[in-house]
């Protein structure tokens, strides 16, 4: 079974955006900014953050985090959207989720341009990778589409299978892989017979946030599972596979740590990027 190293990929895809950074500097005298807007005091987005500034100045990007009190009122925040949005010296935004109760995570989506919306999470930027439009593309799903190419360059007529439907992973998940001319299913809580659909996959990506739901015979021999999940148990961190009974069937599997987590980041500088060469064009 091949072990698929989230951490070894995401550093080869660092070193090839801090060299895209230096031609960069070179041809237009600038490098792109990436601000990111963290609001209160939660532990686990302020580590998100904090990885995400550290990865963006090691390839060479500005990195500016802008810091807010859990109780800033939602005009302040989109105010600074607006402006962050005029500001030539950024080009992505992103806010880190999940916000305080008081602020409309939708209005502040659709605030942020969608030029600079590098969780590609703007309507504008759903509807472009829907349509097969150049746009930016949420950074878990890119991650998992780009693990998954590492092992299979060829996924036509592919069957694979989601499991979950969030906006944040499985339905861009599923855009992804039908653009690959897979044939693609999204399976939810409401699926009637969710392992009769996992054991006919040849790709399966697991993001529901149920610990070990998927299990060695959900999975047929040979099958690439990619797992998105990130439970906390008294083992510790853990997915949402089964990662020894799966290891035993799969061709491929990603560990929880260390598979797509650190991904998502590596693309979230691939997307700050692509937004900078797609303003310098305009």
């Amino acid at each position: 079974m091949i072990l698929i190293d989230g951490k070894k990929e995401a550093a080869k895809l660092r070193e090839n955006l801090k060299k895209e950074v230096s031609d960069l500097k070179g041809k237009f005298n600038k490098v792109p900014g990436l601000t990111v807007i963290l609001i209160g005091e939660m532990v686990p987005s302020k580590i998100y953050v904090r990885n995400k500034e550290k990865s963006a100045i090691e390839v060479g990007l500005k990195s500016e985090v802008i810091k807010y009190p859990e109780d800033v009122k939602e005009e302040v925040v989109l105010e600074k959207i607006k402006e962050l949005n005029k500001d030539e010296t950024v080009s992505g935004i992103l806010v880190q989720l999940p916000l305080p109760k008081h602020i409309n995570k939708q209005k502040v989506i659709e605030t942020i341009s969608p030029d600079k919306d590098v969780d590609g999470l703007h309507p504008m930027n759903v509807g472009n990778l829907s349509s097969g439009y150049q746009g930016s593309i949420p950074c878990t799903p890119l991650g998992c589409y780009l693990l998954i190419k590492n092992v299979e360059p060829n996924l036509t007529g592919k069957k694979a299978v989601m499991i979950g439907r969030s906006n944040l992973n499985g339905k861009a998940m599923a855009q992804l892989l039908l653009q690959e001319d897979c044939t693609v299913t999204i399976t939810h809580s409401k699926t009637k017979d969710l392992k009769a659909e996992c054991l006919a996959a040849d790709i399966i990506v697991a993001a529901v946030g149920i610990t070990e739901l998927v299990r060695g015979d959900w999975v047929k021999k040979d099958a690439i599972v990619i797992d998105v999940g990130i439970n906390k148990t008294e083992k510790g961190i853990v997915g949402d596979v089964a990662f020894d009974e799966v290891s035993k069937v799969a061709k491929a599997l990603t560990p929880v740590p260390g598979g797509v987590g650190p991904m998502t980041i590596a693309c979230l500088l691939k997307n700050t990027i692509e937004c900078f060469k797609r303003s310098q064009k305009n």
